[in-house]
């Protein structure tokens, strides 16, 4: 295992840890959400600059745009939850009540 696939791996692999055993907000929610996407742009773009292909080299920017959009997507939902029941709080929502 190279050192950058390494450093890829790890990184995802500490996002994903932190969505899983730190979920006391929100934003710590989102936050662990971005640093997971950004560690696959950035996996994918390398992967696209060793394949030396045109084919792959739209990739990361989809993969960019979705980013982004998930992003805004989830600070709209943080902005209501903060508006509506006045913290942030993972605990203190009930997704089964309206």
């Amino acid at each position: 295992m190279t050192p950058v696939h390494f450093s890829f791996s790890s990184a995802f692999i500490l996002g994903l840890m932190g969505l899983a055993f730190h979920r006391t907000h929100l934003m710590s929610a989102l936050l662990c959400l971005e640093g997971m996407m950004l560690s696959l742009f950035i996996a994918l773009a390398v992967w696209a600059l060793r394949l030396e292909s045109t084919a792959f080299s739209t990739a990361p920017m989809f993969l960019l745009t979705f980013s982004a959009c998930e992003a805004s997507t989830g600070l709209a939902l943080l902005v209501a939850t903060a508006r509506t029941h006045g913290s942030d709080r993972l605990q203190n929502l009930n997704l089964l009540q309206c």
